[in-house]
């Protein structure tokens, strides 16, 4: 009768073991990055790439970058961050014109955008359009960030801008 007790054990403590072993011991779900997400990703290595002179790998990040944020932007269009980025990037890869038409977008969505407003008026600077980026400056003179002082020290050249 023990026998038989320890033995039912053995096999119900088996397979037990064996059902939880194809099974994950994590039961809460795993956060799926979106495609904007790993954009910023991108970007932020992109910037640090620049920095550091390697400008190759930083266009292939702004390149990597630039298409997740167009799938983004299909999937959800209307997103001033998204703009923001698409902006940026496409900035980034020395496409002025559609760059600040992806800006001008954005603020259509949202005109006080603290980065839409900076990173305009940088590419005003940018094509020499002094006056344009002025009015960029003026959006962000009260947020009290830097991305004001920013602008305002490339638009006085006393930070170089790198397009």
């Amino acid at each position: 009768m023990i026998k038989k007790i320890f033995i039912t054990l053995i096999f119900v403590l088996f397979a037990s073991n064996a059902m939880s072993a194809g099974s994950s011991s994590d039961s809460t779900p795993k956060k799926v990055k979106s495609d904007y997400d790993k954009a910023v990703t991108h970007v932020k290595a992109a910037k640090k790439y620049e920095k550091k002179g390697k400008l190759e790998k930083a266009k292939k990040r702004y390149e990597k970058a630039q298409k997740l944020l167009l799938k983004s932007n299909d999937k959800k269009p209307i997103q001033a961050d998204t703009l923001n980025y698409l902006g940026f990037t496409t900035r980034k890869l020395g496409d002025f014109e559609n760059g600040e038409k992806y800006y001008l977008q954005g603020l259509a969505i949202k005109p006080d955008h603290i980065g839409i407003n900076e990173y305009l008026g940088e590419l005003y600077v940018a094509t020499n359009r002094m006056d344009l980026a002025k009015e960029r400056l003026k959006v962000l003179e009260a947020c009290n960030c830097e991305e004001y002082n920013e602008l305002k020290e490339i638009i006085e050249g006393t930070k170089k801008s790198k397009y």
